[in-house]
């Protein structure tokens, strides 16, 4: 059985870079929410993909061409670990393009697309004035998606693909913000 109390001591075992950390929160949140809408029955296991999506990040060294390792790399922390199951090794590896895993399952897809919108939500929460995520509105989000020159780094395709799943991006962005907001103290903002 996984549980989030493991999850979180592996998460602090091998990631140790607060960004990240925040980050990996960040998408266990959005990942909760969108389990609840999509799958229910499986919130838990989605919710913990997402907190360990990026458990190898601090491990990689993407300069020198270790980003195609980036989810087989974390994958293989959670089997010595002895955490986690296939569905979610394949969701890990299928939120990076660059390991050739593709997108398969509605985990895979939801991961995919939380991924880069905490990145975008936190770029947005840190242009108000107070830096406070409960100042962000999911205007702010729908608007900046159209800005490419704001969080140019932001993967605004992986974002909107959370659209094959039948969420609009305006429900999404909503779904996740609120999600953030619910742990605004764990992320700083």
């Amino acid at each position: 059985m996984i549980s989030r109390e493991k999850a979180v001591e592996i998460l602090n075992k091998h990631l140790s870079t607060e960004h990240l950390v925040k980050h990996s929160y960040a998408v266990e949140a959005v990942m909760r929410g969108l389990a609840k809408k999509i799958e229910p029955e499986n919130e838990e296991k989605w919710a913990l993909a997402g907190l360990l999506h990026d458990l190898d990040a601090d491990l990689l060294d993407y300069k020198n061409g270790e980003g195609n390792l980036h989810g087989p790399k974390a994958v293989e922390l959670l089997k010595e670990e002895g955490f986690g199951d296939e569905e979610m090794y394949h969701a890990i590896c299928a939120h990076n393009k660059d390991c050739g895993v593709k997108i398969e399952s509605k985990m895979d897809q939801a991961i995919y697309a939380a991924d880069p919108i905490t990145g975008f939500i936190t770029a947005i929460t840190l242009v108000y004035p107070d830096k406070k995520i409960n100042s962000v509105k999911v205007k702010s989000i729908t608007k900046r998606m159209k800005e490419t020159r704001f969080a140019a780094g932001a993967d605004r395709g992986a974002m909107k693909s959370i659209e094959k799943l039948g969420v609009s991006f305006a429900e999404f962005a909503e779904l996740s913000l609120n999600a953030m907001k619910e742990i605004s103290d764990d992320l700083g903002l």
